[in-house]
Parts: C-alpha cells; structure tokens; sequence
C-alpha cells in the first residue's frame, strides 16, 4: 500500500547535464548499488609507472624537437588521468586524438598504453559504470 499512489502525492525532476558516469533515478522505494573493482596493486602502479617512463622516452628519442614538449605534456595529462582517484576517460579521449591529429607516428604508442590491462584495473576501480564507459569509448 505505501507504494501506492496517495492523494497529493507528485515526482517531479527536472535533470540537467549529467556525466556518463552519473547515475539518476526518480521514483519511489529506488535502491542503486555501483559496485567498483580492487584497487590497484603495489605492482600495478610499479607497472604503469614504468609504461609512462617508457611512453616518455620514446616520445623523447622519436618526436620532432618542435612537437616534443606538447607531448609530454599530453603524457603528463594522461597520467593524471589514469590515476585520478576516479580515472578521467574524457582527458583519455583527448590525449588519444591530441596525438591522432599532431604525432601520428606516436599514436599507436599512446593507444597500446590507454588499452592496457593494467589501465583497466585502474578504471575498474572507479566503478563498473566507468568501465563499461571505458570499454566503449575504446571499442574494447
């Protein structure tokens, strides 16, 4: 009976922007659960850390000096992003089609470190709504 509609009873939402990570419901007697993975291991971040240090240094050997220092940068950037505590798919986007569209020739490189399974044990602690997000903006 408490579900029931009462006399006065009225839901009304108004939902602006929301991020594809958000989750919204409205209604009555809702319950939402958002279950995240293990968080990365000692040797998880010893890994990732070497892949960036690698990224770095082929960026540094193979980039022409004028494109260089954005690169590492970007770099920078997608490793805030992939170790922020909820890791940030949108800056991963933009890295990978940063070096789409200014060094092709390391975009490969950047893409094999985005897709890596140990980038996925940092995404997958951020929840499995990020990670089905991860997964498709990345066609894995």
């Amino acid at each position: 009976m408490d579900d029931e509609k009462k006399s006065g009873d009225s839901i009304t939402a108004n939902i602006g922007d929301v991020s594809d990570r958000s989750q919204v419901a409205v209604g009555k007697g809702i319950t939402q659960i958002q279950e995240y993975g293990p968080p990365p291991t000692v040797e998880d971040i010893a890994q990732l850390q070497q892949m960036f240090e690698e990224l770095k240094a082929k960026i540094d050997q193979e980039v022409a000096p004028a494109d260089k220092e954005k690169a590492l940068e970007r770099v920078d950037e997608l490793k805030e992003a992939v170790t922020a505590k909820e890791p940030d798919i949108t800056t991963m986007e933009y890295v990978k089609n940063w070096f789409g569209k200014n060094v092709p020739a390391m975009a490969s490189s950047v893409m094999d470190l985005i897709v890596n399974p140990v980038v996925g044990k940092f995404v997958a602690a951020g929840g499995k709504a990020l990670a089905a997000t991860f997964r498709s903006r990345f066609g894995l």
